[in-house]
């Protein structure tokens, strides 16, 4: 028997490269369910949500997908079995666009919501491409020498100048007598609990770290 479900697409920061298309009978539940596990750093928020009178219907909206673009569909092979998910490599907005041409031309706009995320999802967000910023510059380890900063000169801590540490080598620092290194005095400082990039706390002679490196090409 046909029961309205939604047809949703999800996003989850853990993975911002991928959007979740499917089918819930309960929207709600069928996102605690998913949000159940601990193995996913971030939950996952409703982006939009398509009101249909139909099972599966999500079926026919991935069909469509494959047949676009068979490369999109998330699909690996574990164990010699073939493992084909409802992730896609997509926008949300890629996505939400599809969505909504199909309700177009059903006359169906109506029944097509874009959900704002609330601060909670917003903050997860937010921290989630901080964090993959803080990768992706960590990736490069900065080095004083080829920053042309001395060793012996002072650096500060750009959101309170009044905290500053001496260069002792190429990667360390001494701050209040003792020696560590960018990162692990910027996450003293700063209070951050997860592991980030030490040049993008601190300034020399006005000019934030990073930019520094950059400007250098180094």
């Amino acid at each position: 028997m046909d029961k309205t479900g939604v047809i949703y697409i999800l996003t989850n920061p853990s993975f911002p490269e991928y959007v979740k298309i499917g089918y819930a009978d309960d929207i709600v539940k069928r996102l605690q369910q998913l949000n159940r596990s601990e193995c996913i750093p971030f939950a996952f928020r409703v982006y939009a949500t398509y009101e249909v009178n139909s099972r599966l219907s999500d079926l026919k909206i991935h069909s469509i997908i494959d047949k676009l673009n068979p490369n999109l569909r998330s699909i690996e092979t574990t164990s010699g079995l073939k493992r084909v998910r409802e992730f896609y490599a997509m926008s949300p907005e890629d996505a939400y666009s599809l969505l909504e041409a199909i309700a177009e031309i059903h006359g169906c706009a109506d029944k097509l919501k874009l959900i704002k995320p609330n601060a909670e999802e917003a903050l997860a967000e937010e921290t989630a491409q901080e964090i993959d910023t803080e990768s992706t510059e960590r990736a490069s380890n900065f080095s004083f020498s080829k920053s042309q900063i001395p060793v012996g000169d002072e650096i500060e801590y750009a959101y309170d100048c009044s905290k500053k540490a001496r260069v002792v080598d190429d990667r360390n620092v001494e701050y209040n007598g003792e020696t560590m290194s960018l990162t692990a005095l910027a996450k003293e400082l700063s209070g951050k609990k997860y592991s980030i990039a030490g040049p993008k706390f601190f300034k020399y002679k006005g000019e934030w770290l990073n930019d520094l490196r950059h400007r250098l090409g180094v």
